[in-house]
């Protein structure tokens, strides 16, 4: 998917030939060979173009932000490391291979690439884009920032930052961090090497690689996804990765609940956990406020999930939105446009952003579709992919991400 991908998932992708393969192999034990000798200088110098490619030509959308007013949709495309903006309102045509977007952030000046999480400021209609596995930064881009353009500013967030959510009364601004277990809260406008304000961190946490965040500002608590990844640090412990004595286990997937003021190593208030849930890498999620609803973008269930905002432990969701018409595939993000009554949801397995009622059940149509690539087009979901291998037998390129 991600995807960033936050987590590993193997994407077999049938070869020609094992001959791209068994170049690589004779070159590194050429070179190798070479390397034996110490009196021996030659090196090896690859030059010249692959027998082929196997990329993704289209983006692989991560996460989405809406202005209602402005009729402005936000997405970030972890693939080809793009920030595009669309009219809320498009509909692709079936017969249209895409939807032009109307601008395109993009570029090694801009410091974004693996982005995950996206917020548009309701004032300035700036937009904030979170990296997460190849970039330490959270770039802020102008109302007209287009091409490879120079963040209005970026602040040095921490490695593996994942959602974002803003309290725009307190012009504060969290962040979940994948890597630390941690949400994360600044100034709104911290730039630089700036410090948080405050780090809810622990084992008491139950932050498990955590992803998703919404605020209920009105009742004055917040909201996490964790896929389940958990570090656990002995008593006393100051949580770091490598601290001695700490160690990592795999726990069900969950949403926690905080105050919205938690710092430390606070316990969650109440969690939704346990198999009724249906939770399979919760992803991002949306509060919508007045209904006190909760959505999930379930990302390996290829799911929405909606509970009640009061729901505590193994409960199943009072609404799914699941099934061959909704077109949902691996949905890493979401977001909520309360001024129409509907839900957008990114398709990440089919470059797609689908639109739904906020009240939608089942095995239900989007009631339109912004369309990044070809209709019934297979998203490849390399992303991030750290080796390779062949399969003689099956004659297959193996890749993690």
């Amino acid at each position: 998917m991600s995807k960033a991908r936050r987590n590993w998932k193997i994407w077999l992708v049938s070869a020609a030939g094992a001959g791209l393969v068994v170049w690589l192999a004779n070159a590194m034990y050429a070179r190798g060979q070479s390397a034996q000798g110490r009196n021996d200088a030659r090196t090896i110098t690859i030059d010249r173009s692959p027998q082929r490619v196997i990329k993704d030509p289209y983006p692989s959308f991560s996460a989405v932000a809406i202005n209602a007013d402005e009729n402005m949709l936000v997405v970030t495309d972890e693939n080809l490391f793009q920030i595009l903006e669309y009219d809320r309102r498009d509909n692709t045509p079936p017969q249209a291979r895409l939807t032009e977007p109307k601008r395109v952030i993009s570029g090694t000046n801009t410091h974004a690439e693996m982005m995950c999480g996206v917020y548009i400021d309701p004032v300035t209609k700036e937009v904030y884009v979170v990296n997460n596995d190849t970039q330490n930064w959270l770039p802020v881009f102008s109302r007209d920032a287009r091409g490879n353009a120079t963040p209005s500013r970026y602040l040095a967030a921490p490695h593996g930052t994942f959602g974002i959510a803003v309290h725009e009364e307190k012009q504060e601004m969290f962040l979940t961090v994948q890597h630390q277990n941690s949400v994360v809260v600044y100034r709104k406008q911290a730039s630089g090497e700036e410090k948080p304000l405050r780090v809810l961190a622990g084992s008491d946490t139950q932050l498990e690689d955590p992803h998703g965040i919404a605020l209920d500002t009105k009742n004055k608590i917040m909201f996490v996804t964790n896929f389940g990844n958990a570090q656990v640090s002995p008593p006393g412990s100051t949580g770091g990765r490598r601290a001695a004595g700490t160690y990592g286990k795999f726990e069900p997937p969950s949403i926690t609940v905080f105050p919205l003021e938690a710092s430390g190593n606070t316990k969650p208030l109440w969690t939704i956990e346990g198999p009724q849930t249906m939770l399979n890498w919760p992803s991002h999620l949306a509060l919508h406020e007045e209904r006190q609803e909760l959505f999930v973008a379930n990302d390996a269930d290829d799911s929405i999930l909606v509970f009640r905002a009061s729901d505590k432990g193994d409960v199943a969701p009072i609404r799914m939105i699941k099934g061959s018409n909704t077109g949902i595939k691996n949905p890493p993000g979401i977001a909520l446009d309360v001024k129409n009554g509907e839900i957008s949801v990114v398709s990440m397995g089919t470059h797609s952003i689908l639109f739904f009622p906020v009240t939608a059940n089942g095995d239900v149509k989007p009631s339109r579709t912004i369309r990044g690539g070809p209709a019934n087009q297979v998203a490849l979901n390399i992303g991030n992919p750290g080796a390779v291998g062949y399969d003689t037998k099956r004659d297959q390129i193996l890749v993690p991400n």
